[in-house]
């Protein structure tokens, strides 16, 4: 099974990226994964936030490969513990699923459309996170299932 992360922008902060750095690193280890990233577009008097996010789903959804098991990381999702989330992604193994795409949004958070698309959304908290940490959250709870289905000591 291969994982693909497709989402909007890139870092400002470089600690941040030293993070996905190193997750992504590790997490090689246990499947191929690819992550992909579409220019953040800027609301301005020309363009509402409402076609800003019409514009960057149609970019997020042009990444995804028709046939791919698709997770969507939204605030309204479902909330599930990291337990659950390594049976998850064990069953799309066991299940020979190809490719899992999760698709995180910008600042203004994902169209109707890539929610739509989604079989499964996805909520890491109730609190607010900016993308750029849902960003390393993902690559640290991808991990942490690998890590779990495993046996592995780093999940506690």
């Amino acid at each position: 099974m291969r994982l693909s992360i497709v989402g909007i922008g890139g870092y400002k902060s470089t600690f941040l990226q030293e993070g996905e750095s190193e997750f992504l690193k590790r997490l090689r280890r246990y499947c191929p994964i690819h992550v992909r990233w579409v220019d953040h577009q800027k609301v301005s008097s020309h363009r509402s936030a409402k076609e800003i996010l019409r514009l960057e789903g149609k970019l997020l959804l042009d990444k995804i490969p028709d046939e791919s098991v698709v997770v969507a990381l939204d605030r309204r999702g479902k909330h599930i513990n990291s337990e659950d989330f390594s049976k998850r992604i064990g069953r799309w193994q066991n299940h020979s699923v190809k490719e899992v795409v999760f698709i995180i949004g910008g600042s203004i958070g994902l169209d109707p459309a890539v929610l739509k698309r989604a079989d499964l959304i996805l909520s890491f908290s109730e609190m607010t996170f900016t993308h750029e940490m849902i960003r390393l959250l993902l690559f640290e709870q991808l991990y942490r299932a690998f890590t779990i289905l495993r046996g592995e000591y780093y999940h506690k």
